[in-house]
């Protein structure tokens, strides 16, 4: 993660955020609620897997902006 400019400071904290947020989910080990009885599960564990797995992809969204690359711009 590069530090923030004028024109990546918004992209900057979204990603300081997001990582936040990423590991907060981490820390809730899913894998093992999934193993306890249903009556016991504070929240869904599949939920939180896919709520995992749409964050990943936002930020790694947010790093291809970062490194300046648009929608569309394909590599040589």
């Amino acid at each position: 993660m590069s530090a923030p400019d004028g024109d990546n400071e918004f992209l900057y904290e979204l990603q300081v955020e997001v990582e936040a947020e990423v590991t907060l989910v981490e820390s809730s080990h899913p894998q093992e609620v999934a193993e306890l009885p249903i009556t016991e599960w504070l929240f869904d564990p599949t939920e939180a897997e896919r709520e995992e797995i749409g964050l990943r992809g936002l930020l790694d969204a947010v790093e291809v902006l970062e490194e300046g690359h648009r929608p569309g711009d394909h590599g040589a």
